[in-house]
């Protein structure tokens, strides 16, 4: 009698750690993935933040011509 319920017990708790292992598993596919979404994230944010840096350099560079030629434009109205 107590065989069996000792049989039934280790049963029991095979069972629970097969829903355990599998819960596991499930968990880190998913932590997985969730990974390489935030590896694909952090690299289209760093590629946003490189053309965010081109535009500002760019537009410095055209800010730094205008001015060039708005000074040549001012000597020529002098003269």
């Amino acid at each position: 009698m107590e065989s069996e319920a000792l049989f039934r017990q280790f049963n029991e708790i095979e069972t629970k750690v097969e829903k355990l292992l599998e819960i596991c598993r499930s968990q880190q596919a998913a932590n997985s993935e969730l990974q390489q979404k935030v590896k694909q994230l952090e690299e289209e944010l760093h590629s946003a933040n490189e053309s965010v840096k081109r535009q500002a350099e760019e537009k410095a560079l055209i800010r730094s011509r205008i001015d060039k030629l708005l000074a040549k434009l001012e000597d020529l109205t002098r003269s």
